[in-house]
């Protein structure tokens, strides 16, 4: 019996053509014969389950296609859709890279379902998605930061080997760097104004993306489980914040408050153009709202935040956005806005689930860091990118949290590059107190975390950062997350070496967190 990853990761274009009625098989066939799967390079993908529909997605590319094309679509109930169950048409628009968004609903909540495209006498991949509903139990992976310069993604033909219903993505999902990799084959795309290390154009940032879907481990990760993403900052430019550009850019690099406008503009509508998601893109428009909830049955609601689009500056000018702690302490700008602050709150004073989730792009752990410039004075910094950055909002957080005795609150966070296990409490400074909730924030999938900082940090945690009650910087890889009413467990999933295209992924570290106490035990 074929293995999930076998079944698919290779073009099941063959597979899709097997199941089609006599007839259509033969159509299916001659495509086949002229390049049946040229039409969708990039894969397919499904996303945003909600308990009766699902988000399908896939890109048609060919050179000299700008005209619209009608695209026929099919759900099934098995992988040869000898049971189908929903079908109909969209078109794929050129203002929109000829990408598909479609929202396929009348779906039995809670069930494993097939899908496919086909367009211009040609069938797409096979992907497997899944709805939401009301369980028992729920397996779910969370991934973050794939530079795909810096090596290859074992880790994403382990998760597309896993039994899970859904994966979350915690952003980065690209970097907007120059071409630059010590692997030949992993060098990015060539912007149309190299040299300032960013994407500019929407083509810059349409090419990005679909090098970016056209790495195999991923397109099988995808087309394994349905997704729930959002974006952090590399999928427009470091560290931005709002409208601000980034703090280290001078000269070329620098840019206008008008010039950032355009940039994020582009940089928004190529991501939407590329994930399966549930949003409502305004082309040439620099917003576009992805903050959202998901409920799964009673068992557990996700919060989904960007904090990037509505976020204030990170204080204090630091380069790099490292330095004095106190910096972030006296901030009173905020990481959400206050809109999406009320709107998480309003879905939390609510929540009939048994976890209540908030999964978010950065660290919300107070964290001290050895100078990370060798600097003698100070000998400790924040990173002000985080939550160290906009402390009062985080106290108001937590203490919100515990003053409204939210049930069994869980952190998801990404963008460190590192592992990181920790315990909440409305002060960091008195660890007598009980944890408000937990957080889990997961390792990247490639991106490089400096390795001479893995062992300093493991030493100093215990005093610097006592509520943390697990670091590693050393691995890449993934969490996988099993909850249950009564407990949630993590497992930290990690590959050797990111320096191959597949290595074996193994547990690394497993943590458990029992329902109704926000403490971390092994």
């Amino acid at each position: 019996m074929p293995t999930r990853r076998q079944l698919l990761s290779g073009a099941a274009v063959a597979a899709g053509v097997a199941a089609l009625p006599p007839a259509e098989q033969a159509y299916g066939e001659a495509a086949e014969a002229h390049g049946g799967g040229s039409l969708f390079p990039l894969g397919v993908a499904s996303g945003d389950p909600l308990p009766h529909s699902v988000i399908l997605w896939t890109r048609l590319i060919r050179d000299g296609l700008r005209r619209p094309v009608e695209v026929e679509w099919q759900v099934a109930r098995d992988e040869r859709f000898r049971r189908i169950v929903r079908d109909g048409r969209t078109v794929a628009r050129p203002e929109l890279a000829h990408s598909v968004h479609v929202d396929a609903r009348g779906l039995d909540d809670g069930h494993e379902y097939f899908y496919r495209f086909r367009a211009l006498g040609r069938i797409s991949p096979t992907g497997r998605t899944k709805t939401a509903g009301p369980a028992g139990t729920l397996r779910f992976g969370v991934v973050n930061c794939q530079d795909f310069q810096n090596g290859y993604w074992p880790a994403y033909w382990g998760l597309a080997a896993e039994d899970l219903d859904v994966v979350v993505h915690l952003g980065d999902y690209i970097y907007e760097y120059d071409p630059d990799s010590r692997f030949a084959d992993r060098r990015h795309t060539t912007p149309a104004t190299p040299g300032i290390d960013q994407l500019v154009t929407l083509d810059d940032y349409r090419a990005r993306h679909a090098q970016y879907k056209t790495d195999p481990a991923l397109q099988a990760a995808h087309a394994a489980f349905p997704w729930i993403v959002t974006w952090d900052d590399h999928e427009t430019e470091n560290n931005y914040a709002g409208l601000i550009d980034e703090i280290d850019d001078t000269g070329a690099k620098r840019q206008t408050l008008a010039q950032f406008t355009r940039q994020r503009a582009a940089a928004y509508q190529a991501y939407y153009e590329h994930m399966p998601i549930r949003a409502d893109p305004r082309p040439g428009r620099a917003d576009l709202r992805i903050f959202r909830r998901f409920d799964f049955g009673r068992l557990l609601r996700l919060n989904v935040l960007d904090t990037r689009q509505y976020r204030s500056d990170q204080p204090g000018g630091f380069p790099g956005d490292f330095g004095l702690a106190a910096a972030g302490e006296t901030n009173t700008g905020t990481l959400t806005g206050e809109h999406q602050e009320s709107w998480l709150k309003a879905g939390l004073d609510h929540s009939p689930a048994r976890w209540n989730v908030v999964a978010q792009q950065v660290m919300m752990s107070r964290i001290k860091f050895p100078n990370p410039t060798g600097a003698p004075v100070p000998p400790i910094v924040a990173n002000l990118d985080q939550w160290d950055g906009y402390a009062p909002q985080r106290t108001r957080f937590l203490n919100y949290l515990a003053d409204k005795r939210v049930e069994n609150p869980v952190i998801l966070a990404g963008d460190i590059h590192s592992t990181w296990f920790s315990e909440l409490r409305t002060d960091f400074d008195r660890p007598e107190l009980k944890p408000v909730a937990v957080e889990f924030t997961a390792t990247s999938v490639s991106s490089d975390f400096p390795i001479a900082f893995d062992a300093p940090l493991k030493q100093v945690n215990p005093t610097l950062n006592p509520h943390v009650r697990y670091f590693d910087g050393s691995r890449r890889g993934y969490l996988r997350c099993l909850v249950t009413g009564g407990a949630w467990h993590t497992d930290v999933r990690t590959v050797d070496t990111i320096d191959v295209r597949e290595t074996p992924v193994t547990t690394s570290s497993s943590w458990t967190v029992e329902a109704g106490t926000s403490v971390l035990t092994r």
